[in-house]
């Protein structure tokens, strides 16, 4: 059976060819059942981001992993560079924001 991570990480291998990409199950961090996969982070750099803006970049990797959204994936950071971006800033100090879900969230405030 293969994992939600082996099918994010195959999806964007397929569709953007990049010539870096990290993909971690960040569910431990999470407020969810040991063994889950609803929380990743990817970092994925690609030429075919040049020319794109975050938001254009973040929009084409959710609409790759679409399926696993609809199969329980609940979120995904996500940082899209191009090779010269990642040459340039590296991947250095990239973290995903910290989780308010469940019973860590102050009242009144959005849980992730």
């Amino acid at each position: 059976m293969t994992t939600k991570q082996e099918s994010i990480r195959s999806k964007l291998v397929h569709a953007l060819e990049p010539v870096h990409l990290d993909v971690e199950n960040e569910s431990r961090m999470h407020s969810v059942p040991a063994g889950s996969e609803t929380h990743f982070k990817v970092l994925v750099v690609s030429e075919a981001f040049r020319g794109l803006s975050p938001l254009d970049r973040h929009r084409r990797v959710n609409d790759i992993v679409r399926e696993e959204f609809r199969a329980g994936l609940h979120a995904l950071t996500i940082r899209a560079m191009t090779p010269d971006e990642w040459e340039r800033q590296g991947g250095a100090d990239f973290r995903s924001p910290a989780c308010l879900g469940g019973s860590k969230a102050k009242p009144g405030e959005k849980s992730s």
